[in-house]
């Protein structure tokens, strides 16, 4: 019996690029009213997230998937499902101060960090609870799986600290 993790069917990670580029243009032409929220029947929230540039310090702006857990904003940084890590998730590790916006609330000072040991187990158990199929398209990557925890932060006078 083979133990070869067999990858869940997906669309190939160029179209969910793609997709979720997309995603960004629309939440900008829209004025920020094609956004998800928790209240979702998904479970799951989106999310705009502006980090500085690791390389450029120029700001960057992605849509990316959230859950709520108390204050504190979970994302996982899967790059679409493709090896390696996102840039957006490189951009914190550098910079870990950002700003997320949520549909229908005022922009929110966030700090940047990845969960470790039982708090990533806890975490990531709850986004498994609302999508089944992300342990399976973890398991198919080479990259480990970074469970993001946004908390709440200030706004600093220089983006990139």
């Amino acid at each position: 019996m083979s133990t070869d993790v067999v990858r869940p069917r997906t669309p190939p990670p160029w179209f969910v690029h793609t997709a979720w580029r997309v995603h960004r243009l629309l939440h900008r032409l829209s004025g920020g009213r094609f956004l998800w929220t928790t209240a979702d029947r998904r479970g799951w929230g989106a999310l705009r997230l502006t980090t500085t540039g690791r390389r450029s310090g120029q700001q960057r702006d992605v849509i990316l998937g959230y859950l709520e857990d108390g204050d504190r904003l979970v994302l996982l940084a899967m790059n679409g499902w493709d090896e390696g890590e996102p840039a957006w998730w490189l951009n914190l590790r550098a910079h870990p101060h950002a700003v997320a916006r949520l549909a229908g609330q005022e922009p929110r000072a966030v700090v940047a960090r990845a969960a470790e040991g039982d708090e990533r187990d806890r975490l990531w158990a709850r986004w498994v609870a609302v999508d089944a199929t992300l342990g399976p398209l973890a398991a198919a990557r080479a990259t480990p799986t970074a469970v993001v925890v946004l908390t709440p932060g200030t706004v600093t006078a220089d983006p990139a600290t």
